[in-house]
């Protein structure tokens, strides 16, 4: 690859991890700010707080990977390095996907409108077992990264890993059928949360339907803030849905690529996609939340201000 679009790619994730870590780094500030002055946080903000801090570690671990690929690429040779890229990566991933599933199924039981005694037992305990549902994320994604590091050996790391070539052994035939099979169950299990939200976002949608049908004889001409609420829930999301496919098989093109020749631009755009998903969703989580939205708007404020006055 010509070094003018290796550096190409390289300023473009540079400047996609910078976006992220803003929106998500804004996020975390606001909500702890508001912590410290309250002494008191809601649901709400507990759960995008600690998506906020998932996305920033993943995002770290993206790039980290990224231009260690491309600049140290013997680094990986020794396995050692590569365990701990794999861990963390691994559990950054999977903490991404089950907070998010979590922020789903809390837009889900606090703004749908069904009268079911289940939904309405869950709707009323949701506050009082969040942190301990955030507690079990965090529990499931550090087992299931020990798991999958510790079945992915150092030899074969090196083998779908370095990029010079080599030749390919009978240990490492041998082992590509064990890493894809973990790969495989890997990406499975992030199939499960996001299948719960998918499932969450169909629910909004009927709950959504159901509710414009018995405001319609009633019909007043005023907004409703029901509809806004299930509207604004919706958005975030399918957002995730959408951005989470995209990330999905970025992922997967990164990962099935070390086994082909001519890794390296795979690779590289692979990450690129993957960047995408936790770098532009928390933005559209400040345009649809209230209180960092205002916030954001004060900033934008106090900045044109400052400029003005220079």
């Amino acid at each position: 690859m010509p070094d003018k679009v290796k550096s190409t790619l390289m300023l473009i994730a540079a400047g996609e991890f910078s976006v992220g870590i803003l929106g998500n780094a804004f996020i975390g500030l606001v909500n702890c700010m508001n912590w410290l002055k309250t002494r008191k946080i809601a649901s709400i903000d507990l759960i995008l707080t600690n998506l906020a801090m998932s996305r920033i570690c993943l995002l770290c671990v993206i790039l980290l990977d990224y231009f260690i690929l491309e600049l140290y690429p013997d680094v990986y040779t020794t396995g050692k390095q590569m365990r701990i890229i794999d861990f963390f990566w691994t559990l950054t991933n999977h903490l991404n996907v089950w907070f998010a599933t979590c922020l789903s199924i809390f837009y889900f039981l606090k703004i749908a409108n069904f009268f079911h005694p289940l939904f309405l037992w869950m709707k009323w305990r949701i506050d009082s077992v969040i942190p301990r549902i955030l507690l079990a994320c965090l529990a499931l994604s550090v087992l299931i990264s020990l798991v999958v590091t510790e079945n992915l050996n150092d030899d074969f790391r090196s083998c779908v890993k370095v990029k010079k070539k080599i030749n390919v052994t009978v240990k490492c035939r041998v082992n590509k059928a064990q890493y894809a099979s973990i790969k495989i169950c890997l990406n499975l299990l992030t199939l499960f949360p996001f299948s719960v939200s998918l499932v969450s976002f169909l629910l909004l949608l009927l709950s959504l339907w159901r509710h414009t049908r018995q405001m319609k004889v009633g019909a007043t001409g005023r907004r409703d803030p029901s509809i806004e609420a299930h509207v604004g829930a919706m958005k975030a999301v399918i957002s995730f849905l959408l951005l989470f496919i995209a990330y999905y098989l970025a992922f997967l093109v990164a990962t099935s690529s070390y086994f082909m020749p001519e890794t390296e631009l795979a690779v590289m755009m692979g990450e690129l996609i993957a960047l995408i998903y936790p770098s532009s969703h928390s933005f559209i989580l400040i345009l649809g939340n209230n209180k960092l939205r205002q916030a954001s708007l004060r900033v934008l404020w106090k900045i044109g201000y400052i400029l003005k006055r220079r």
